[in-house]
């Protein structure tokens, strides 16, 4: 690694840039070994800056959901390109992108555009209390919802202020939602509620149809919003939104990562009951508004319903589920998968230094496969019955090599 470009790349950084690399990307956060630079991207398939290519079960952190490099959907951001991105004001495709949004999502509306997820989440919450005139926010403790102060996962900078109306619960558990209700004395403006728990390091849990039909019902008597941040896992689990699965629809959902298969786009869709809210708040960014991305979001959406890629998704996570549970069995190793299929969480047993879970993916990311030790990974309508199967064989020495450890020192 010291003679490598990466690691040349690295130094560079570290002197025009604070630590090096900032917020979830940072490399150190990894096994010894992997990249923290990257060359080019194909179907599934990355290039680090030295050359070695890996199978890609991140999707650069979930926005890649049809493959790097869609031929469709990079033709559809091109062309658009070549007429103009960044202008006075949004293209067509703004149009088009909103219209074809309400047509998909059963709850929405109206649809409107950002950049991140951080500003659609925010975005949400802004209209919410616009909405209601009131200002208390429930969200779920351990939650992420985007790195600024009213919900960044570190306190570093952030004041007692910036957090002053939020009140948190328990996900999955209504007593603990419904204590937060009454906590808010009668200033509840909205419930924001991830579409699954997907907290960072922990066992993932998809919500219970009795917590997602509670959450509703105390939206509705508290006259407060039902805010879905979809933002991780709109439209891999569905086009609909991810709650249409739990039968329960909100009043406002958070959209980024795939929209538009790894372009930088999000959304914010809503019911009629909050249209003159949204029309009332001040948001806003120079970029929102770039056509470019929304001609790719148009192409991926068609794409998406055109083949059937959530169901198809779901069938290689499937598979790579239960190749991985019968490898677990074989090693006497055990683990833990958690979470939808099409995002799969894995841990390992009595590995809270997560000790296992590198020795796991370092030797995985040697035999060509880019697994994450602690976060969700992600499959794209790309992958492949013969990804799944190179996967499986990368994870056999992944299992190999948790055996080979020697035991934990106390």
């Amino acid at each position: 690694m010291s003679n490598s470009l990466d690691h040349a790349l690295r130094q560079r950084a570290l002197r025009v840039v604070p630590g090096g690399m900032w917020g979830h990307m940072h490399a150190k956060d990894l096994p010894e070994g992997y990249p923290q630079f990257f060359a080019r991207a194909e179907g599934t398939k990355l290039w680090d800056v030295d050359g070695n290519d890996y199978l890609d079960f991140m999707c650069s952190w979930g926005p890649v959901i049809l493959g790097h490099h869609h031929p469709e959907v990079d033709a559809a951001a091109f062309a658009q390109y070549q007429q103009g991105d960044a202008m006075n004001g949004p293209g067509e495709a703004m149009v088009e992108l909103a219209e074809l949004m309400v047509e998909l999502i059963p709850h929405a509306d109206w649809a409107q555009f950002e950049k991140n997820g951080t500003d659609a989440t925010t975005t949400a919450v802004t209209i919410a209390r616009a909405g209601t005139g009131r200002r208390k926010i429930l969200v779920a403790k351990g939650a992420y919802h985007g790195a600024v102060p009213w919900c960044s996962p570190s306190l570093i900078g952030v004041t007692s202020e910036d957090r002053a109306h939020i009140l948190t619960y328990d996900y999955n558990d209504i007593d603990s939602l419904n204590a937060a209700v009454a906590q808010a004395e009668g200033d509840l403006a909205g419930i924001i509620v991830s579409a699954f728990k997907h907290d960072y390091g922990k066992d993932q849990e998809l919500p219970t149809i009795a917590f997602a039909e509670a959450a509703r019902a105390a939206a509705d008597a508290a006259d407060a919003a039902l805010i879905v941040d979809d933002v991780r896992a709109g439209f891999r689990l569905s086009l609909g939104g991810s709650w249409e699965r739990v039968g329960v629809r909100p009043d406002l959902s958070a959209w980024s990562k795939s929209i538009a298969n790894g372009f930088a786009l999000s959304a914010v869709t809503g019911n009629d009951r909050f249209r003159a809210a949204t029309q009332s708040i001040f948001t806003t960014g120079s970029f929102w508004c770039g056509a470019m991305s929304m001609a790719a979001a148009v192409a991926t959406l068609n794409i998406l319903r055109r083949e059937d890629a959530v169901a198809h998704m779901e069938k290689m996570g499937t598979m790579l589920r239960e190749g991985l549970a019968a490898l677990s069995l074989a090693h006497g190793i055990p683990i833990r998968q958690t979470g939808p299929v099409q995002m799969p969480m894995v841990l390992l047993d009595d590995d809270a230094d997560c000790r296992k879970g590198f020795a796991f993916c370092a030797a995985a990311l040697k035999a060509g496969v880019y697994f994450h030790p602690q976060h969700n990974m992600f499959l794209s309508a790309a992958h492949t019955p013969e990804d799944i199967d190179r996967a499986l064989e990368a994870a056999e020495l992944g299992f190999r090599a948790v055996r080979a450890l020697a035991p934990a020192t106390a």
